[in-house]
């Protein structure tokens, strides 16, 4: 018998999800007397004249089956001479998408009904997407009601083809199709007499020997630890799921991310000692030494699992508020809950075009591709190497709902410097934040900061003085108070840096290492400026003026910015 395969279906609303699960269930004959009994009857008192109705097997929640939808997510699990399975049964509905997307999250397989009579939709689309980023790698589209077009093949070979090129703008690893009706169970579990102009498999058959474990390699092991369990003063285990690889007893492992190393001393699996434990078991590992490891660290070997606290994820937003950058969100990364926010919305893609748009904040159901940095340095890893150190959400600080799910692509290992602007000379490097973005956002009246990827100049370089929330002289000069230096910006171009104890005022506009002017024209004024920054913070805000140089963007949801 093959490996359990886990699956979803979705689609737009009445594309047969349910019906379609429903009758596989009852042509495989995997349901007790009494559920059968039940079935029939219930159908007997529905509104399709007494035929059988087999989402009724799947919609179990009043509100569905007075609707004829799907609301809620509902698992079933059967079993045929090939292999065990466990189905998602998924909403169709836009509404719930998150829904939809929990659903997701777990299935190594979806198939995503599309209405033969209808063809191609958006629907079709978002959720072809979201399966996509939840890392499902295995599709297949089953093309539904073909006995409501004549079972024509024309129709289908049309269909056929918008798909492929779905597939194709996705970049999905496999993809089937084939041709099905729900209700009559064309091509469910056997051939249908009424397209002989399909020879493909059925969509049981496939399910059944589809090798889902041929696309899934993680480097080396790693194990986010869930528990330390302590229950006496002689014993100290870590608990968690192995992820992937395998551990012995006497290997060397590295805690990430405090990097510090120790060997196995024992594996318990359950209750029982072993010497090996392999990806998806529940371990208890006990080590051979004290060292510092807690609720949210990650044992590893050999899986060059690295730290970071800033990332660059894919996420769908899932919570009525809309999201606002810079607004704090509990971020969930493996075991690890720590504080956070989306520094800044990269773009969002338009599910049905694909086509990447500007964007400052987003709706529920909308995806979109963001910045993101965290209280302190966590074990992650993209999505594509660590799947499970690649997974994230984000659950708001008040009402404690998750907010949004998503996926890591990419790390940045070095967050502060990467988001300042640099001066380099022989002398070192003069960080400084010259065209950073304060913007508020009118929705929240949540205040934020964006600075751009790290940008670095070198003398003689000519420099971007007019920007979305500033506006520069062409002449002026950079006081570098941390690092004692003056940055000298003359016509444009970056002259030169001098000590600050060298430097004499000769009268053109002086800025702080954030751009705001310093309102001072003499050698005098500046050393009253450099005594006050130290000892007056009231004084200090006399001198310094944001606005001079310096402006505030006012975001508003999908409008354009409001420049004050």
């Amino acid at each position: 018998m093959k490996n359990l395969l886990k699956f979803i279906t979705c689609g737009s609303v009445d594309d047969g999800k349910s019906t379609l699960i429903g009758h596989i269930l009852y042509d495989t004959k995997k349901l007790y007397t009494d559920q059968e009994q039940a079935l029939e009857l219930d159908s007997k008192v529905g509104s399709r004249g007494g035929e059988i109705d087999y989402s009724l097997l799947l919609d179990g929640l009043m509100a569905e089956r007075e609707q004829g939808i799907t609301i809620d997510v509902a698992y079933r699990y059967f079993t045929t001479d090939n292999r065990s399975f466990i189905v998602a049964d998924t909403p169709g509905h836009e509404e719930y998408t998150r829904n939809m997307a929990v659903g997701a999250s777990f299935a190594d397989l979806a198939i995503i009904l599309v209405d033969a009579s209808q063809g191609v939709l958006v629907q079709t689309r978002r959720h072809a997407r979201i399966c996509a980023l939840m890392g499902i790698r295995y599709f297949v589209f089953a093309l539904n009601k073909m006995d409501l077009v004549d079972y024509s093949e024309e129709k289908f070979r049309k269909i056929e083809a918008d798909i492929q090129a779905l597939a194709q703008e996705l970049k999905l690893y496999s993809v089937k199709i084939i041709p099905v009706s729900a209700t009559a169970g064309d091509n469910l579990t056997q051939h249908s007499d009424a397209m002989p102009w399909y020879t493909g498999t059925t969509l049981l058959n496939y399910l059944e020997n589809v090798d889902i474990d041929e696309a899934s390699h993680e480097e080396g092991f790693y194990m986010p630890v869930q528990r330390v369990c302590r229950p006496n003063h002689t014993f100290r285990g870590f608990q968690g799921q192995i992820e992937a690889g395998e551990i012995s007893v006497g290997d060397e492992i590295h805690v990430q991310p405090s990097e510090e190393t120790a060997h196995v001393k024992s594996i318990l699996v359950g209750d029982k000692d072993a010497q090996t434990a392999r990806a998806g078991q529940p371990v208890t590992i006990q080590l051979d030494r004290e060292i510092d490891v807690s609720r949210g660290r990650v044992l590893t070997k050999d899986s060059h699992i690295t730290c970071a606290k800033a990332f660059q994820a894919t996420l769908l937003w899932m919570d009525d508020e809309p999201l606002t950058e810079g607004k704090e969100y509990f971020v969930k990364v493996g075991t690890r809950t720590i504080a956070g926010e989306i520094r800044s919305i990269r773009y969002k893609t338009d599910v049905n075009t694909g086509e990447q748009v500007q964007a400052h904040s987003l709706k529920k159901n909308e995806i979109a591709y963001c910045d993101i940095t965290v209280a302190e340095e966590i074990p992650v890893d993209t999505f594509e190497k660590h799947k499970t150190l690649g997974e994230v959400l984000f659950i708001d600080r008040v009402t404690n709902m998750t907010s949004a799910c998503g996926v890591v692509e990419a790390l940045v290992q070095d967050s502060s410097a990467d988001r300042t602007v640099q001066f380099q000379s022989e002398d070192g490097t003069v960080k400084t934040h010259l065209f950073e973005t304060v913007y508020m956002q009118l929705d929240s009246g949540l205040v934020g900061r964006y600075d751009p990827q790290g940008v670095q100049f070198k003398i003689g370089d000519k420099l971007p003085l007019t920007g979305e929330g500033y506006a520069y002289p062409d002449s002026f000069d950079i006081i570098a108070r941390e690092s004692k230096q003056v940055v000298r910006i003359i016509n444009g171009i970056y002259a030169e840096v001098v000590p600050l104890a060298q430097y004499q005022v000769d009268g053109v506009p002086l800025v702080d290492a954030r751009g705001n002017a310093i309102a001072v024209s003499t050698q005098d004024g500046l050393q009253e400026y450099l005594t006050t920054v130290a000892q007056d913070e009231a004084k200090l805000n006399e001198l310094l003026h944001f606005e001079t140089f310096r402006k505030i963007v006012f975001r508003s949801g999908e409008q354009e910015d409001y420049v004050i």
